[in-house]
């Protein structure tokens, strides 16, 4: 049904499987694993996962790679990067398809995520050119300090079925101009699109005569990414998804000294002020509540209300959903604004959250019911929902990955951002007000304590350009923009002695 988008991208019946460096032919007596487009349960194809034999034979030429590419001046690196660039813009109609297809977000967001990548692309040639150092003044006459970065070798990346092209070009745009190669493990839900990438960026490196071993993928379920996290040769492991999944993967690498850079659950609120611009309130909090169904790391889960404008915006949001039912549907369709869940697996948890803030004392205002008939086959298209709810309610202290939205009130600032800061997680925040103090108090020491704190911006939608992520249990890391770049990097300290003399740090006397 699909197959002139897939054939585009590389994918075809003699090729539609696994990557272990370089697309391979089937390997015999392994199992396929089919691939179902989220959008309507058609099937894309099938995908073979990597076998420890291909897992090491992805490791293996991964470090060889890496014995060339690191030895590439920096700036030369960012032309290949650049070239990477040009080549995604080439494949970003098909490419995007292919991610609202197998993810099942709406055709724009498929767009903009590769977008995003065509982006980072762009940040990443600019930053081949300013890996700078620190020189210092030594306390020693006649002596030099300064301090360089170079490259970790092979950082692992486990991207999240969300965002499922992106978040791994973040990580190995930068990890490439600073000197390192790339092993990928995609989600088990979207691997098409990754292998769609990696054929696009094998092309690249073709032309330039380089090893396809600088960018390795392996398709594979949980135990992929656990051989990933143990396997002493990954200096760095960078994963997206849930808390579970990240503490494993921490405590993995912390246990053989690597090093992991950990992107995960988000709980973000909202604060509405007295003082907010509505109309300007209003949309962020729809697209930060509702777009990808919810399913964004970065979702807008809690809205925490004036108690003086309570009642109005409550109003207004049913209605905004309200006028949203026509707007669910297939993700290619050009009216969609809300596309389905990515399986039925998030159905039931959405539901199952439903039920239990009820029991806790919740109310549901609107929505969470899970549509049927005629498009909704697959049954996994939902109306959002709006809940009454308290910020201490066990579910709502939770991520539920749907689109859920709680309400909530509150009587001063103080109080607002103490709600705001009273969950596990801390990635994204936002405020809505007019008022300069409350904004700055919102924004200081006193403040959010999330990685990302926006005023009259909503929770989603990060530009690349700034450093993305959280703290708590999101985990700390840093991805994309400002001085991320340094993660995949280590960093050494250095002194030149030019005197004839050797004199010792400290003032000591060691006299031989």
């Amino acid at each position: 049904m699909y197959s002139d988008i897939l054939s585009q991208l590389g994918i075809t019946a003699n090729n539609p499987c696994l990557h272990t460096g370089t697309i391979t032919a089937h390997a015999e007596g392994q199992d396929y694993h089919n691939v179902y487009a989220a959008a309507d349960g058609s099937l894309l194809g099938a995908v073979q996962y990597a076998s420890e034999k291909e897992y090491e034979a992805a490791a293996v030429a991964s470090i060889k790679a890496w014995a060339i590419w690191r030895d590439m001046p920096a700036p030369k690196r960012g032309e290949i990067v650049r070239q990477i660039g040009d080549e995604l813009r080439k494949y970003k109609e098909p490419l995007g398809k292919l991610v609202s297809l197998e993810m099942g977000k709406i055709l724009q967001e498929g767009l903009g995520e590769v977008q995003e990548m065509i982006d980072i692309c762009d940040f990443a040639v600019g930053l081949s050119r300013q890996l700078y150092g620190l020189t210092m003044h030594s306390e020693r006459k006649h002596h030099r300090m300064y301090e360089q970065w170079h490259p970790l070798g092979l950082v692992g990346v486990i991207s999240a079925f969300n965002f499922p092209v992106a978040v791994w070009a973040w990580n190995a745009m930068l990890a490439a101009v600073c000197g390192n190669v790339t092993m990928w493990k995609p989600s088990e839900k979207t691997p098409l699109t990754a292998i769609a990438t990696l054929n696009i960026v094998s092309n690249v490196l073709r032309a330039n005569n380089l090893p396809e071993g600088i960018f390795t993928l392996v398709v594979g379920d949980r135990s992929t990414g656990e051989r990933m996290a143990n396997d002493t040769r990954v200096a760095l492991v960078s994963a997206t998804g849930s808390t579970r999944m990240g503490k494993a993967v921490g405590e993995a690498t912390a246990r053989r000294m690597g090093k992991s850079l950990l992107e995960l659950g988000g709980n973000n609120a909202i604060i509405v002020s007295r003082h907010a611009d509505l109309k300007l309130a209003m949309p962020a909090i729809i697209f930060g509540s509702v777009g990808t169904c919810g399913q964004r790391c970065t979702t807008t889960r809690r809205l925490i209300i004036d108690e003086t404008i309570y009642d109005d915006l409550k109003a207004r949001l049913i209605k905004a959903y309200e006028s949203l039912r026509n707007r669910i549907g297939h993700p290619l369709a050009a009216n969609t604004l809300i596309s389905p869940l990515i399986d039925k697996d998030a159905v039931t948890m959405m539901q199952n959250s439903l039920v239990e803030v009820q029991i806790e004392g919740g109310t549901v205002l609107f929505g969470g019911e899970v549509l049927s008939g005629t498009g909704y086959e697959t049954g996994t298209y939902v109306v959002p929902a709006i809940v009454e709810a308290e910020n201490h309610y066990k579910t709502v202290q939770h991520e539920t990955f749907a689109p859920i939205l709680y309400l909530m009130k509150y009587k001063t600032i103080e109080e607002a951002v103490a709600l705001n800061n009273a969950v596990p997680q801390g990635l994204s925040s936002s405020i809505f007000t007019e008022n300069m103090k409350e904004s700055e108090y919102f924004l200081s020491h006193l403040g959010s304590d999330c990685g990302i704190a926006n005023v009259n911006i909503g929770t989603s939608g990060a530009e690349i350009g700034g450093a993305f992520g959280g703290e708590k249990e999101t985990g700390g890391g840093r991805e994309s923009g400002s001085d991320a770049w340094r993660a995949y990097m280590r960093r050494q300290t250095n002194t030149i002695n030019w005197s004839d003399a050797l004199p010792l740090a400290q003032g000591i006397t060691f006299d031989v």
